[in-house]
């Protein structure tokens, strides 16, 4: 137990966390980092989710240090894995050719790039990360957060603190004020919004896990409740949770999957495009992380894909200020096992059978001791009560029409994604929205009365409705590193976030530092999709 001095803590190691914690390492501060899990990266490692990304992103909206981590990760690939010679050559390689993603990849890759990123901090010693922690008790004067204690005993002080965790834990421990779930269309009047608030309506939580196809029967132990599950059908969906049949995301018709294990393709011959397709068509290939075929025979013995398919969506209750949230934690965890158990014994074949004995469960890939991601996949954060909340009219094409997404004078960095929400605990199916290309300004960022907390991750100024664009993985790392340069740029300064925002000089300054770090303000002209 400690008593640790910084200039910046953050706390949670996602990508926001980490973004945030190297961009004010690159502006010279002092920074702790804290992370609950053995790997740095949330959604992109412990969680094992691909990278959702726009169709743009080989190109252009991205900031330049989100470029460097997937650069990254594919000269990790190109040094250290057995390619073919033709796949080594690919300037776009995707490792596991899969349809979500034009970089979907083994999860430990990223941890690799992300803790290669950090090392010159760490041995420079201006980086401390404490691991695994997480925040127990916040200390408080007036409008300022002064000190954080961990589980591990140390108690963080310093003179800005950025929550980057999945939930916004700090938030409620700090006392400051947020919302949860779904806002009524009488606050936001947002056109997909209800008629009343909604606060335990959020978004499923998914635990995610990664599977291969060999001989022999690798069938894993019964679930205790998996005739709950196996038996599970949402009014909604169609049929069972636990089938083939799914909701269309955005069409909500019931559409049949094929799920084809190891098809003989050419991994350099899939181009993923949210624009054009969502790519879940055949699941073994949506979210596949490794493509036999881009390695040298005998190399691999299967691909290796990532179930993150509608089947392990639940949907019992929310994990966010709820006296039970460990009990659906584990519910959820325990309907990803009755997923993965339903597919080796009873899931209906192409050839009229039933049953896959031949998946494997890859905990090593995911880097756990009961072979399901170490974290789950939590897609809806509480979010502050912000200066300024990003609504969907701000955004939605049906909204703007051509037009495009508002312009913010206070921009921090932008983003594109559709606005794509799963089928939340209050019943709701899918809600899946044309978006235009947007913008992160800078009072989504600022809570309205505490002057040194920052979110830094899905916690910020949006709705239920806008933080389903605002959640994916470069908007994320984006957010992140606007929080850990606006830290840096207020202790520079001598300037709070506020006056950062209101007063027309210290923005253009900041706006300007941005640009220089390489985080793009303002999108070239591109229509949404």
């Amino acid at each position: 137990m400690a008593d640790l001095e910084t200039e910046v803590l953050v706390v949670g190691g996602g990508l926001g966390g980490v973004a945030a914690a190297l961009a004010a390492l690159r502006a010279g501060r002092r920074v702790v980092l804290t992370e609950e899990y053995p790997w740095l990266g949330g959604q992109l490692t412990s969680q094992a989710v691909p990278p959702d990304e726009h169709t743009w992103v080989e190109r252009f909206g991205v900031t330049a240090s989100y470029r460097a981590l997937r650069d990254g990760i594919r000269d990790y690939y190109r040094a250290h894995y057995p390619l073919t010679e033709r796949s080594r050559a690919a300037r776009e390689l995707n490792p596991g050719a899969g349809f979500v993603s034009r970089l979907c990849h083994e999860p430990r890759v990223a941890v690799a790039v992300i803790e290669s990123l950090l090392a010159p901090y760490r041995g420079g010693g201006r980086l401390t990360v404490v691991q695994p922690a997480t925040p127990v008790a916040v200390e408080t004067d007036g409008d300022r957060v002064t000190a954080v204690r961990l589980s591990t005993g140390d108690t963080v002080r310093a003179p800005y603190v950025l929550d980057a965790t999945e939930t916004g834990e700090l938030l409620p421990l700090s006392g400051t004020e947020y919302v949860t779930g779904f806002e009524s269309q009488t606050d936001t009047n947002e056109p997909s919004a209800p008629p009343e608030k909604q606060p335990q309506n959020m978004q499923a939580v998914s635990v995610c896990f990664a599977i291969d196809h060999v001989d022999g029967d690798h069938t894993v132990d019964r679930p205790d409740n998996y005739t709950f599950w196996r038996d599970y059908a949402p009014p909604f969906w169609g049929g069972n949770l636990l089938g083939w049949t799914a909701p269309h995301p955005r069409t909500l018709a019931p559409v049949e999957r094929a799920f084809t294990p190891n098809p003989d393709d050419d991994p350099l011959s899939v181009t993923a495009d949210q624009r054009v397709d969502g790519g879940d068509h055949n699941l073994w290939t949506f979210r596949r992380i490794a493509a036999r075929r881009h390695f040298v025979p005998g190399a691999y013995a299967s691909d290796i894909t990532l179930v993150n398919w509608p089947m392990i969506d639940y949907l019992e209750g929310s994990v966010i200020d709820v006296p039970d949230a460990s009990r659906h934690l584990e519910a959820a965890r325990d309907l990803s096992r009755s997923v993965l158990y339903w597919m080796q014994t009873e899931a209906p074949r192409a050839d009229g059978g039933t049953g896959f004995p031949g998946l494997r469960l890859r905990g090593d890939v995911t880097g756990s001791s009961d072979g399901l991601a170490q974290a789950p996949y939590i897609r809806e954060s509480r979010r502050i009560l912000a200066e300024y909340t990003v609504v969907e009219q701000d955004l939605a094409v049906a909204a703007r029409g051509d037009k495009g997404a508002v312009r913010y004078d206070d921009s921090v960095g932008i983003g594109m994604y559709r606005i794509d929400l799963h089928p939340s605990t209050g019943g709701d199916n899918y809600i899946d929205v044309a978006s235009s290309p947007f913008e992160i300004p800078l009072g989504a960022l600022i809570p309205r009365r505490v002057e040194n907390l920052l979110p830094a991750g899905k916690n910020i100024g949006t709705t239920h409705i806008t933080n389903g664009c605002y959640r994916l993985h470069p908007v994320e790392w984006n957010v992140g590193e606007a929080a850990g340069a606006l830290a840096a740029f207020c202790l520079d300064r001598a300037a709070t976030p506020r006056a950062v925002r209101n007063d027309p000089d210290l923005l253009a300054d900041f706006q300007q530092r941005l640009a220089g770090d390489g985080v793009e303000l303002r999108w070239p002209d591109v229509t949404g999709y």
